[in-house]
């Protein structure tokens, strides 16, 4: 996730070129616990389980149909009703919004999020995993308000800001330790690979194959020797020459 309704920022974690807007962790498909044979009846699950489950199936239909290109435009799509301007034009139906439900636990949970988004009271879905989150945050079935979409938008946003700061405090010790940042490029690419595909969507095309080749070459900054493999001066020389493929973001084979 990317964005905070805090507007946290932390200028360290901006060394992997993360996208400006979030998220994080497992595939949409498998936020919910698996169904066992005798577990496949939804009215034995509660309430936001269920929906988590429909939401899941959605996100995985939504993902298949759509190009990395395509998701990543339905990504803004979405955090738009939730965030910054598009949210903020329409604030007053927000807040006034009411799910179309009878169940008391579902209308006091949303009650908490309108409360929760205008400053006051606990975010209902603090703690949850950042899968479920992100089921809840690119939901577009009306399963969720747009308050209770961006409460979880918002304890998002506030794990992965306390990812990156960890990360980069990891980066600064490594860096120190051994003169490298192969660990730390390696611990951004396991959290890349973590998140959900409309997330990885966000973030450019070439993300991964750039932290790879990063951690392949394994460069030392303090002795600026190469301990891995590959060269420097080749990616020197392809910013030098300015090479295409250094730059070109609509694919995503290797940039370096």
């Amino acid at each position: 996730m990317v964005g905070s309704i805090n507007s946290n920022s932390l200028s360290g974690a901006q060394l992997v070129s993360a996208p400006s807007v979030p998220g994080d962790s497992v595939k949409a498909g498998s936020a919910a616990a698996p169904a066992s044979a005798g577990q496949k009846d939804t009215s034995l699950l509660s309430p936001l389980s269920r929906q988590l489950s429909e939401s899941a199936a959605s996100a995985a239909a939504r993902d298949a149909s759509l190009s990395r290109k395509e998701l990543g435009a339905k990504a803004t799509e979405l955090l738009s009703q939730i965030s910054g301007d598009g949210y903020f034009a329409n604030k007053a139906a927000n807040d006034a919004e009411v799910p179309a439900t009878d169940d008391p636990d579902l209308l006091a949970r949303a009650r908490n999020a309108t409360q929760f988004v205008n400053g006051s009271g606990r975010n209902p879905f603090a703690g949850m995993s950042q899968d479920q989150l992100s089921l809840i945050i690119y939901d577009d079935s009306g399963n969720f308000t747009a308050n209770e979409r961006r409460a979880a938008w918002s304890e998002s946003s506030d794990q992965e800001y306390a990812w990156r700061q960890k990360a980069v405090a990891g980066a600064m010790a490594e860096y120190n330790d051994t003169g490298k940042l192969s660990k730390f490029f390696t611990s951004a690419l396991d959290h890349y690979k973590d998140l959900p595909a409309i997330e990885q969507a966000q973030y450019p095309n070439s993300y991964e194959a750039k932290l790879q080749a990063w951690i392949a070459l394994d460069f030392n900054y303090k002795t600026h020797t190469v301990e891995g493999q590959g060269s420097p001066q080749e990616i020197l020389d392809k910013v030098l020459a300015l090479d295409s493929g250094t730059f070109d973001e609509s694919r995503s084979g290797p940039a370096v």
